[in-house]
């Protein structure tokens, strides 16, 4: 199953970080949080990802395109460079990664479009490249396809600063980006769970968004549903987000860490 991750938006509230790289590669530790994310995937078998890169996502390719020789020990005869040795070190074996340029300023719902030539099963994941979380992705697989619906959002209970889902037996009955007045509800947590259908609603035009538009026309049909999720979330939205991770994985409590 494929799994896509949405690296291409400007961060612009991560500005001190972001005027050098995309969002997706501010680090924790010393592995960016698209890495983190990654990682959480690949521990449910979950290896095979499309990157709908963005702003200054030639560095995202240039992460991975050196991959091998940055994270491996590296046996160098000089003079002769077909004579590179690499020693494996790294665990991330069998990891497929296309890296797909979705346009500089494009929104989520044309990036999306962009890449669905990638994706040929019935079934996929999507998740945004700035958020982490201890979701149980069998689990959440399992309820998506026990309703039978063309979308699955987690929903989870942070800070109320992002889009906010209404609730009627597990069914989303509406949904709101980054509503004004803000009540106790379940919110966006990325980790969706899409079929194909979802690529009915959407289009290449950079203007076409996800949240707003296509996720509260289906919600409006009764085809997204939640998956609830009471345990650990969080978004590197600000410094200060970036500074709470940090510490989080330098004390060795990061609770999305599954590896």
């Amino acid at each position: 199953m494929k799994v896509v991750i949405l690296c291409g938006g400007l961060g612009t509230r991560l500005r001190e970080e972001t005027e050098f790289r995309p969002k997706s590669m501010v680090s924790i530790g010393n592995r960016p949080i698209l890495w983190h994310i990654m990682k959480s995937y690949a521990q449910y078998g979950l290896t095979e990802f499309i990157l709908a890169l963005g702003y200054k996502g030639e560095i995202i390719k240039e992460y991975f395109y050196h991959y091998e020789i940055m994270n491996n020990d590296v046996t160098i005869e000089l003079g002769r460079p077909e004579h590179l040795c690499l020693h494996d070190r790294h665990s991330e074996i069998g990891w497929k990664i296309t890296l797909a340029n979705t346009g500089e300023r494009a929104l989520k719902g044309a990036r999306l479009k962009k890449v669905e030539k990638y994706i040929s099963d019935e079934t996929f994941m999507l998740t945004y490249g700035d958020g982490l979380a201890n979701i149980d992705l069998n689990t959440l697989l399992s309820f998506h396809k026990s309703h039978g619906k063309i979308a699955t959002v987690t929903g989870v209970n942070p800070a109320a600063r992002f889009g906010e889902l209404k609730i009627s037996c597990n069914q989303v009955t509406a949904f709101f980006e980054k509503p004004k007045n803000s009540d106790k509800n379940l919110i966006n947590g990325g980790f969706f769970v899409f079929n194909r259908k979802i690529f009915d609603y959407l289009t290449t035009d950079e203007n076409c968004d996800l949240e707003h538009g296509p996720l509260e026309e289906i919600a409006q049909e009764g085809q997204l549903m939640v998956y609830k999720h009471t345990g650990f979330w969080a978004c590197m939205d600000t410094v200060r987000d970036m500074e709470y991770l940090n510490k989080m994985w330098t004390e060795g409590k990061a609770a999305w860490k599954n590896w």
